[in-house]
């Protein structure tokens, strides 16, 4: 993992993911896509991590890729070059779709184009007052991509996310919450703080369940009604065998708080 261009940091749980290259606003440069990936790879797979924020270094959150070097691509016509950072991007969007654990987004400053939808392909999404999110991928003659298209007609419908596709502007942080793209908005000294307050809410919360709703959003998105009743089910089933779920009841019949995650570790069953 490079110390240079994606910081990765573990403690009480929560790991944080810092994108740095604040110098250039953090943007996307050769292997940095698969190095996120990687680092959002690794969080998910190490059981001391039950929650993870993604962030920026410095000023901005993520400035999209490096112009300068799609430049170079472009120009070349080293259109393998360029597909492939098209490829990262879906890496890591894909990845964070995949796993396990719930990831915040602490928005710190700019984020545009394939840095917005890195921000948008996260669970929750925190920003700055000062936050600013495009879909500025049309200012440069591009397409949206980093799952975008997927992401953003859900997120507000489709006639805005044409407005926002097409017309390519920067909008504050303000308006994103309005129309739904980011979840708050606060003062910029307290956003990480907010961001860690609620990674380690997240991270005292029992993980099977939050596994498996993180998995129902996802599957409402192209499911029928009976179908999530029946991932309900399932998914009930298989928290009713963990042993997070006995430490809950308990914890509520002898009112105190639970201590989830003591037990054996919970896993659901396959298709589920």
């Amino acid at each position: 993992m490079s110390e240079t261009q994606v910081l990765i940091e573990i403690e009480d749980g929560v790991g944080t993911l810092t994108l740095n290259r604040p110098e250039k606003l953090n943007a996307f440069i050769g292997e940095m896509r698969s190095e996120i990936a990687r680092g959002i790879e690794a969080l998910g797979a190490d059981d001391a991590v039950r929650a993870v924020i993604v962030t920026g270094a410095g000023r901005a959150f993520c400035a999209g890729a490096d112009v300068k070097y799609m430049t170079r691509l472009i120009e070349t016509q080293d259109i393998d070059g360029a597909v492939a950072l098209v490829e990262g991007g879906r890496e890591v969007a894909t990845t964070i779709r995949d796993m396990p654990k719930p990831v915040i987004a602490a928005i710190n400053g700019p984020a545009a184009g394939g840095g917005a939808n890195l921000a948008l392909a996260c669970d929750l999404r925190l920003a700055s007052e000062t936050a600013t999110l495009g879909q500025t991928f049309n200012r440069i003659g591009l397409h949206p991509d980093w799952g975008g298209t997927y992401v953003v007609p859900r997120l507000v419908g489709p006639a805005r996310a044409a407005e926002l596709f097409f017309f390519a502007d920067m909008i504050p942080a303000a308006e994103a919450e309005r129309i739904g793209l980011v979840n708050r908005v606060v003062p910029a000294d307290e956003l990480m703080p907010l961001a860690r307050e609620w990674a380690h809410r997240l991270a005292r919360k029992p993980a099977l369940p939050l596994r498996l709703a993180k998995e129902a959003i996802r599957r409402s998105l192209a499911s029928g009604f009976d179908e999530m009743l029946d991932y309900e089910t399932a998914a009930q089933r298989a928290c009713f065998h963990s042993d997070d779920a006995i430490e809950g009841v308990r914890a509520f019949v002898e009112k105190r708080e639970p201590r989830f995650g003591e037990g054996r570790p919970a896993e659901a069953p396959p298709g589920v």
